[in-house]
């Protein structure tokens, strides 16, 4: 069995970030596991408390996984501390890790800032670097890549000036258009474009969590990074498409649809 870990923040309502990733990773038929940088108080209308891991804490949570169960793929999720990011880094390099997608969770759909600028300058430093494909979003590109990003043109120049600053590919998510869901993979000069529908429902707590761990998942199962990032796109078009409706604000999606 193939062997997946996710590194990011509990969700205590299970929509997103942890628990995203294990049904994601689960519904996949692989093995999860995962490393908590953070505990959050939230639902479906807000986030209501953070409780950070400590450095050291997370540092034995991640020698414990890569000193007995291997993975085959790792996904980084939320990291609020350049403190955090830097361990994350350091284990990434110590131990050698090969498949590591990164969803750089920088920026709130809302468009609030969710980390410092010297965290913000460690991840790019640090992490990015290490990432097989890094994961943004529309307005998390466009903090990377200094460009304001109104078509698929913008698409293209930000992801080819983020690309020089990341070890591997960048997937820039185009979620946030208003009539489309086409997303871009620039994988080392060459442009992979997906096309996607707009799904017509307001519940997608965690599309971005549950999406960077389905690419982790084709990645474990030593699939070519295209080809993961067609079959995660599959996946969540059709957890999307269940129309699970819980909670009373944005609601999570039905990971287990296939089942």
């Amino acid at each position: 069995m193939k062997k997946v870990l996710t590194i990011a923040g509990s969700d205590c309502s299970g929509g997103a970030g942890i628990q995203a990733d294990i049904k994601t990773i689960c519904a996949h038929n692989m093995y999860a596991m995962s490393a908590i940088t953070a505990l959050t108080a939230q639902n479906t209308t807000g986030v209501y408390g953070i409780l950070e891991s400590t450095p050291d804490f997370l540092e034995k949570q991640l020698d414990c996984i890569f000193n007995d169960i291997v993975p085959d793929a790792v996904k980084v999720g939320m990291v609020s501390s350049s403190a955090l990011i830097k361990v994350i880094a350091d284990k990434l390099i110590q131990y050698h890790v090969k498949n590591v997608v990164v969803d750089p969770v920088m920026v709130s759909t809302s468009g609030s800032k969710l980390l410092q600028d010297d965290a913000s300058n460690v991840l790019i430093q640090r992490l990015l670097p290490l990432a097989t494909v890094i994961t943004p979003n529309i307005p998390e590109a466009e903090v990377l890549s200094k460009i304001k990003i109104t078509s698929e043109k913008a698409m293209l120049e930000a992801a080819e000036k983020i690309a020089p600053s990341c070890g591997g590919a960048v997937l820039i998510k185009g979620g946030h258009f208003a009539n489309t869901a086409d997303d871009l993979l620039y994988d080392h000069g060459r442009c992979y474009w997906y096309r996607g529908k707009h799904i017509d429902n307001p519940n997608t707590h965690g599309t971005g969590c549950t999406l960077s761990s389905a690419i982790a998942c084709g990645l474990a199962a030593e699939r070519t990074l295209p080809e993961s990032v067609q079959l995660a796109k599959e996946y969540i078009t059709g957890a999307l498409e269940a129309g699970l409706n819980l909670g009373k604000g944005s609601g999570p999606l039905n990971h287990l649809y296939r089942l």
